[in-house]
């Protein structure tokens, strides 16, 4: 199937049926190819949960982020006090 960008947003329904239907989907830009979009399960990379990602806990051995409640309060009470 080949879609344009505006039919992306115009006719989503049906491009998200044809990707149900295990279909490619061409996206075209001015009539050119710009992309092409593939069903999850004929995807080249699995898909990876976030707690799987290198960046999920990225700042979980930080002290700042322990007590976030009290960094919050600590935040607030400047602004507060000034007036």
């Amino acid at each position: 199937m080949k879609a344009s960008f505006v039919d992306l947003r115009n006719k989503s329904s049906e491009i998200i049926q044809a990707l149900n239907r295990n279909e490619q989907v061409t996206v075209l830009y001015r009539g050119k190819p710009a992309a092409v979009m593939l069903p999850i399960s004929n995807a080249s990379e699995a898909v990876c949960q976030a707690k799987d990602h290198p960046a999920f806990g990225l700042w979980a051995d930080n002290e700042a982020s322990k007590e976030v409640a009290a960094r919050v309060r600590q935040l607030r009470k400047g602004r507060v006090d000034a007036f």
